[in-house]
């Protein structure tokens, strides 16, 4: 089974993140925001990975600490399960519907960690969270899994919609992405031979 284990402890958050990436979509998750807990329970259930979060986070502040670094703990978990990433498909797309919200996503799991985020977010909040915190999320998670990751919105008004879609969005395209392919037979699929 590809699953990995993160503790991560700062003067600002204190984590145990757990993924199983060969799960069938269950959450326990609890970060101290309802919404990003919405929002990473809705993950688990389109990428089909297992997911575990407890975070206690410096939220007196506000939600930014705690969102940046589940993405951190999140994206290792992932980079660190995926071992040599030898069998995977390695890349997965889609073109997510989400009400009035389209959104488009492309991962490459590259080793190279970049964010592409083309969102026009129209609001600053959903709630008591900061929609701007969508991209750090996002970031972290890129950087540290060593995914080339595009985000594009191509329409939306509603924020909620738009920040539900891109994480559906990117969770479809990275269960494409984490699949095996039997044809492969173990093989990095690079020509460089790793990734």
């Amino acid at each position: 089974m590809r699953r990995f284990e993160v503790k991560r402890k700062t003067a600002e958050t204190n984590i145990v993140l757990a993924v199983n990436l060969d799960g069938t979509g269950q959450g326990n998750i609890h970060t101290g925001s309802g919404f990003l807990d919405h929002m990473l329970t809705l993950f688990c259930k389109h990428a089909r990975l297992d997911l575990t979060i407890n975070c206690q986070g410096d939220m007196q502040v506000d939600a930014h600490h705690s969102v940046e670094d589940i993405g951190i703990c999140l994206g290792e978990a992932i980079y660190e399960a995926l071992g040599t990433k030898s069998g995977i498909w390695r890349y997965g797309d889609v073109l997510l519907p989400m009400d009035e919200a389209l959104i488009m996503c492309a991962v490459d799991i590259s080793g190279r960690g970049m964010l592409r985020y083309t969102v026009d977010m129209p609001r600053e909040k959903v709630g008591d969270f900061d929609t701007e915190l969508v991209e750090e999320f996002f970031i972290a998670l890129a950087r540290n899994a060593g995914l080339t990751l595009h985000i594009r919105m191509l329409d939306g008004t509603n924020a909620h919609h738009i920040i539900e879609g891109s994480f559906k969005a990117v969770a479809r395209a990275l269960r494409q992405a984490v699949q095996i392919d039997d044809k492969l037979a173990g093989e990095i699929p690079s020509t460089k031979g790793v990734l």
